[in-house]
């Protein structure tokens, strides 16, 4: 396509200031404050000391609680959890609130055992408290978990979630009563299933009609609160969120994403169950400790845990005054983050503000060929032209990342490095680089009005195509394109040498920082820095939303010709080459400064299991790419349908010495007829301590229903060809075992039941070696899992 250049660059640009250095300082040091008002309001609070008003929440008296719930692992059924259980009883019993324990065996709905059809169950004892209400319109209910992995004792998952809601209890015991009744639920084996949650919600009394849930979690160690789930029709639980909570972190972008994730809390088990509506929330940034031994009360950052209890308290108060039987809106609210507080409004009106900002590009981009700014044609190739670094940035960052990990290949086991801020700042250097190299290479030839246009352009189509698709992440899109598209004609609208279309373009990209700046700063977290690629993508939309400003910091090239313009050429590359060297400089900072170490050890995984009938055992771990430790135990590749309470995925695998141990007892407590039915009534009982225990069924039968501990659980066929089919895992099992009825369909034959139990630790089996210091667990529910399997007929 032939762009004809008959004017100067400069010429061509949507606003053009005499004094072009100054404008362009004074734009450039607003949105850098502008920026920088974002970020701060995006930190956590400084932690109250525990002699704050006994009315306010305290991170220095909630800590103290931290510290005696996650002294040592303690997974459901542990007798590490029954003195955590302890602890919270006590307190909440201390508080004088009417304090119960509800015992029982749940199934968690949904989940499969690792096999073709199944059922995964527990054993949970949830602490539940009640603050009567003065005059209640429904419940509110706080919830957190209190039991930890196998592999770290839970500083803050959920250590900082379980004392929150105790120190929320003694603040709000110490004012006032509240309208509504105000429910503590301390749940217990969601680590292994949720099990504890979908017990409460499904069976207790208090949880009969529903109410308002607020779940908090932590997934990392630090970083702000970020409420990143809510039920349907958020409207109304949004603006109490706005207007109630101290330090409102959320987007909505956020919740349509996690809808379509495969992700589950406590929370999950509350939307499962007609009646209850709520929030979610934690911090999320130091994934590194997540799940590991690392995980203690040392690692938390109390300034996050000061912002769980600021919010949890500022909502229990909002929603105990609130008439809770009028809190349906019917629909979504798209909201985000602003310095003050939360933007938010009605999802009705997503899609008209989509179409509004196309058009309203589409409108610039007349009325910018009008005033000879432009032509159909240069506005064709900047529109085409800005897909370049859409594409570019978040490739590059992708690319940059799979450098990193083959120079440092434990990352690959890690949500996120140990110390990510470098790698980020390299990735954010990377989007700048490609950005401004593409501007300085296009900008002459197709025009600064045309790349800015066209970069709006895609803004806009982006707004529409989210509208439709994930109406909660359209503003992220949207209201950019309609800031920059107003500034636009603004701009035109003005003398272009004025100073009304710099503080126009400004303003717009103030409007892109506000708007965009968050997603770039809490994407890393929340996705790690193996999917840094898309904050890339959000970083380069901020940028082509801010262009007028970036050519306001471009040499003036023009129409000049010789010398002068090859000197403005060079100095418009030298951004790009600086930005770029930055990126490689951070990122070699990062491999500096985050070695593993003692304090930050190299994650591995590993398991050991046992066949106790054939006397077999073999190592086993997840690693794609096995650490140099790893290596010493596994070569291979093998599947594990011999034990199908671990999956049916192919692990790493490698032989080893078997270990003296024994398998789960199974007796046969009934087998008989009706009609074409074959009832067996059988006992599992593990013969040592052990944190889960599986039954499975051999592949040619079909389970019709079965019973588990008094728990009717629906069967399953199996699938074609498996070794084994329906199975039932059961997490903290009773020492007196397991009661399982299975009714089968048409058997004839003897069946073949598959009986296997796992622990936790591997010290004390034959070829251990203890790991060294610098290598550490990776967090994994399977980390450190010993399994003995042994195969009944029946």
């Amino acid at each position: 396509m032939g762009v004809p250049p008959p004017t100067r660059a400069a010429d061509r640009a949507l606003t053009r200031p005499r004094r072009r250095t100054l404008a362009a300082l004074a734009a450039l040091a607003a949105l850098l404050a502008v920026g920088g008002t974002v970020a701060y309001d995006l930190d956590t609070p400084d932690p109250a000391p525990a002699d704050a008003p006994a009315d306010e929440f305290s991170a220095g008296r909630a800590y103290q609680n931290v510290q005696a719930i996650a002294t040592r692992p303690h997974p459901a059924g542990s007798p590490a959890n029954d003195q955590v259980r302890a602890h919270v009883e006590s307190v909440l019993r201390g508080l004088g609130l009417e304090t119960t324990v509800q015992d029982t065996v749940a199934e968690e709905a949904g989940q499969l055992s690792g096999a073709a059809a199944g059922a995964t169950l527990a054993r949970v004892r949830n602490v539940v408290a009640r603050l009567s209400g003065t005059d209640p319109t429904g419940k509110v209910f706080l919830v957190a978990h209190y039991d930890s992995v196998q592999s770290g004792p839970g500083g803050n998952d959920d250590a900082a979630g379980t004392s929150t809601i105790l120190e929320v209890a003694r603040a709000l015991t110490a004012g006032p009563r509240p309208r509504n009744d105000v429910v503590f639920v301390l749940t217990d084996a969601e680590e292994a299933c949720l099990c504890g949650a979908s017990a409460f919600a499904a069976d207790h009394p208090l949880a009969a009609d529903g109410g308002v849930v607020l779940n908090l979690e932590a997934r990392g160690s630090t970083g702000p609160v970020i409420m990143f789930e809510t039920s349907r029709d958020n409207a109304r639980l949004v603006d109490v969120f706005g207007r109630a909570a101290p330090h409102p972190v959320g987007t909505s972008f956020a919740v349509e994403i996690y809808r379509a994730l495969p992700n589950d809390t406590d929370f999950t088990a509350f939307l499962d169950r007609a009646g209850f509506v709520g929030l979610n929330s934690a911090y999320i940034d130091g994934g590194a400790i997540y799940h590991t031994p690392l995980d203690t009360p040392a690692a938390m950052d109390r300034a996050s845990l000061q912002q769980h209890g600021d919010n949890a308290l500022g909502l229990a108060r909002e929603f105990g005054r609130a008439d809770l039987k009028d809190l349906g809106a019917g629909h979504d609210a798209t909201y985000f983050p602003v310095p003050g507080g939360l933007a938010r409004y009605p999802g009705w009106l997503v899609l008209p503000l989509a179409l509004a900002a196309l058009a309203a590009v589409l409108a610039l981009g007349w009325l910018a060929r009008r005033r000879g700014r432009t032509t159909y044609g240069r506005l064709a190739a900047g529109f085409g032209l800005a897909l370049v670094p859409v594409v570019a940035a978040p490739l590059g960052a992708q690319l940059l990342w799979a450098g990193i990990t083959a120079v440092r290949p434990g990352y690959a086991e890690l949500l996120d490095p140990y110390r990510p801020t470098w790698y980020r700042l390299a990735v954010v250097a990377l989007a700048a680089a490609i950005l401004v190299a593409w501007y300085a290479l296009t900008r002459r030839r197709v025009g600064p009005a045309a790349l800015a246009i066209g970069g709006l352009g895609w803004l806009a189509v982006l707004g529409v195509v989210l509208a439709v698709l994930v109406p909660g992440g359209a503003y992220l899109t949207t209201l950019p394109a309609l800031a920059g598209a107003a500034a636009g004609l603004v701009a035109l609208a003005s003398r272009i040498d004025g100073p009304w279309p710099v503080v126009a373009v400004t303003l717009a990209g103030a409007v892109a920082v506000v708007i965009l700046l968050p997603p770039v700063v809490l994407l890393f977290p929340a996705l790690g820095m193996a999917m840094g690629g898309i904050a890339a993508l959000v970083a380069v939309l901020l940028g082509l939303a801010a262009l007028p400003v970036l050519d306001l910091l471009h040499p003036e090239a023009g129409g000049q010709r010789g010398m002068v313009a090859a000197r403005a050429r060079r100095a418009g590359a030298l951004p790009a080459v600086a930005a770029g060297l930055a990126a490689v400089v951070f990122a070699g900072v990062g491999l500096a400064v985050d070695r593993f170490d003692a304090a930050h050890p190299v994650p591995t995984h590993l398991m050991y299991a046992l066949d106790a009938g054939t006397g077999q055992a073999r190592w086993l771990s997840r690693e794609t790419a096995p650490q140099p430790w790893t290596a010493g135990y596994v070569d291979g590749v093998t599947g594990v349908g011999d034990f199908p309470g671990l999956g049916d995925t192919e692990l790493r695998t490698g032989p080893a010495q078997a270990a003296n141990l024994p398998a789960p007892r199974l007796e046969i407590l009934a087998d008989t007829r009706s009609g074409e039915q074959r009832i067996l009534r059988v006992r599992l009982t593990p013969q040592r301590p052990v944190r889960l225990a599986t039954l499975h069924v051999d592949g040619a039968t079909v389970v019709e229903s079965a019973t588990v501990n008094g728990r009717r659980v629906a069967g399953g066929r199996p699938a074609d060809g498996a070794d084994w089919g329906f199975g039932v895992v059961f997490h903290a099992p009773p020492p007196e075992g397991i009661e399982i009825t299975l009714v089968l369909a048409g058997v004839s034959r003897p069946t073949m039941l598959r009986a296997m139990d796992a622990s936790d630790g591997l010290d004390g089996i034959p070829g251990f070696r203890p790991r060294p210091p610098t290598v550490g667990v990776v967090g994994s529910h399977s980390s450190e899992m010993l399994a003995v399997a042994r195969t009944y007929p029946v």
